[in-house]
């Protein structure tokens, strides 16, 4: 009797959780969001990945490492991946490196090239 309870707890906890997931869907914005934030391994890099200019002011003012690579990206690298153009001229000014490579040797610039990041490109390609 025992078994058969525990059997039956167990079947009704995963039918729920299965049906529960199910109906989880995430809106455009979400998944949008859910993918830069993959990219977020540092305050600054999330800051850069949300958009959010006062915080990637605050946080280039309390000193952090502008060029800190995260899951393989700097913020410059996110900044262009993401169009974040504002950011990227707040990143250059505050001693982000343009030249700086990935493990893949991708700099900002293709980053923003794959993305067709058009405004990214031009500050980017102006720096050459």
């Amino acid at each position: 009797m025992k078994k058969s309870l525990i059997i039956l707890a167990m079947v009704l906890a995963i039918s729920t959780n299965a049906s529960e997931a199910s109906n989880l869907k995430l809106s455009v914005k979400d998944q949008t969001n859910y993918r830069a934030y993959a990219y977020a391994g540092s305050p600054l890099h999330y800051a850069v990945c949300e958009g959010d200019i006062e915080n990637v002011k605050k946080l280039i003012k309390y000193g952090v490492n502008v060029n800190l690579l995260s899951n393989d990206m700097s913020p410059l690298m996110l900044a262009a991946r993401f169009n974040k153009f504002e950011i990227i001229r707040i990143l250059l000014a505050n001693g982000a490196d343009p030249s700086m490579e990935n493990e893949k040797g991708y700099k900002a610039l293709k980053f923003a090239e794959f993305a067709k990041a058009s405004e990214s490109i031009a500050i980017l390609e102006n720096l050459k």
